[in-house]
């Protein structure tokens, strides 16, 4: 089963400023919390690596599409299952309201508790406010990336059968620590997020425990060393 976040937030600064700004996707840890890095492989493809509660995942996305000014819209190729799209929207008046949505798909009793306590929801709308803050203090953006990616696909906003690669991908992203929450991170466009796992074994130590949403602080040090894939076991 699985989940879908829609989150808005009007931003103070024109279209162009805003989406200039989201195509800085690895100055996302600056207002994503969780996110550790995320890093830009090629025009269409970014490495994720993002850790909440003490779990720590990597995953792969492409971007669909891209069109300056208006939309973004990725979906996970290994790794984390999600998918969605950033769109943006002159409102006059140099504002520019920023609409998320995103798709993604809990698995296993850690992650499912973190979707019933509605944590991704609750990040989510905390990345964009935390990105509002970002963009309106310096009115201008970092950099800008004007090309685009597969302009006039007409892709929509994917849902997770877009990353229908991914479901194999069990324990493939890395894990790290005993962790109570399995959550996600956006971030792109992402922005946004994506649902983070626990292992089998984790599952069956947190099983019973109360489990209390986190804030999580970007740039935190990790709880745990990262593990890779190699290490990972199973979700």
């Amino acid at each position: 089963m699985t989940t879908k976040v829609e989150k808005s937030i009007l931003v103070n600064v024109p279209a162009a400023t805003a989406y200039n700004q989201w195509t800085q996707f690895e100055d996302f840890p600056q207002f994503m919390g969780g996110v550790k890095s995320v890093t830009q492989l090629s025009d269409d493809r970014l490495e994720w690596v993002a850790e909440i509660a003490g779990v720590k995942r990597r995953w792969e996305a492409r971007i669909l599409e891209q069109v300056p000014d208006t939309k973004v819209a990725w979906a996970a190729t290994e790794g984390a299952t999600n998918a969605g799209a950033v769109t943006f929207e002159d409102v006059g008046g140099g504002q520019t309201s920023v609409h998320l949505t995103l798709e993604y798909e809990p698995e296993g009793l850690v992650e499912k508790v973190g979707d019933a306590l509605s944590i991704v929801e609750k990040q989510a709308e905390g990345d964009l406010e935390r990105f509002k803050a970002f963009i309106e203090s310096e009115g201008y953006a970092s950099g800008a990336w004007r090309g685009s990616v597969n302009a006039g696909a007409g892709v929509g906003t994917p849902g997770v059968e877009a990353a229908a690669g991914t479901e194999g991908d069990k324990g493939k992203a890395g894990i790290s620590g005993k962790a109570a929450v399995g959550v996600g991170a956006v971030a792109a466009g992402v922005a946004a997020a994506a649902a983070l796992s626990g292992s089998k074994d984790d599952t069956e130590d947190v099983a019973g425990t109360t489990v209390t949403p986190v804030e999580p602080v970007p740039g935190t040090p990790a709880a745990e060393p990262y593990m890779t894939d190699e290490d990972a076991t199973g979700v």
